[in-house]
């Protein structure tokens, strides 16, 4: 499965083209993309700046080399690469699992192209997973109570190697929505959007049109 990410990645990296602005996603997938573009840089003198969506991506970058910038200096980006947790037929996801999913859906909306890399075991024919939403602090309990007045259950995602709830490079508080069945994901996503407290959710409905997802298969 490492060298079905790898080809993704590699993949993925061949969209860039010099002088581009680019969204650096969060994810093992992606840094396969980050290698690749390292090795243009420096064989094809590739010159590009990077917005990462973590200070996971930000450190990565940093360390291998590639220049960053912020949205604030560059609100419209040539692309963005990103990986997926799910994707189904109609280019619909489900992001979040490494708690960024705010900030990368801030740069897949500055992108004017969108490259989504993952192996097959991401491929779905209807979402299903856990949604991960990114909740205030101040409004957590109703949070829950607003969920599950949608069907859902809405519980508080706990930290590996630290005592309490996973949170965002925000400061906000993630949590992990769970539907018996997504029949809508566009209608969810709005749903999700109106209650109060609920910064962002992992569905990521609106972007199929400039989406390319690349699959790397065994």
């Amino acid at each position: 499965m490492d060298t079905a990410k790898q080809e993704a990645g590699y993949r993925a990296a061949e969209y860039v083209g010099d002088g581009m602005i680019i969204g650096i996603g969060t994810g093992s997938t992606v840094l396969y993309a980050m290698e690749r573009i390292i090795h243009r840089m420096r064989e094809e003198n590739l010159s590009i700046l990077g917005v990462p969506t973590s200070y996971q991506a930000a450190f990565r970058a940093a360390e291998m080399g590639i220049p960053l910038t912020s949205l604030d200096a560059h609100p419209s980006l040539d692309l963005a690469i990103d990986g997926a947790d799910q994707v189904d037929p109609a280019k619909l996801m489900i992001k979040g699992r490494g708690a960024a999913h705010l900030r990368e859906k801030c740069v897949a909306d500055a992108a004017n192209r969108f490259i989504v890399v993952a192996d097959e075991s991401k491929c779905v024919d209807e979402l299903n997973g856990k949604i991960p939403v990114e909740v205030l602090p101040f409004a957590c309990m109703p949070v829950i109570r607003r969920v599950a007045e949608h069907g859902g259950t809405a519980g508080i995602r706990t930290g590996s190697g630290k005592d309490g709830p996973v949170m965002s490079d925000n400061g906000n508080i993630i949590m992990d929505c769970q539907f018996e069945r997504i029949d809508d994901p566009k209608s969810l996503e709005r749903e999700l959007a109106m209650i109060p407290g609920i910064v962002a959710s992992g569905l990521f409905t609106q972007y199929a049109d400039k989406t390319t997802v690349i699959v790397g298969k065994k």
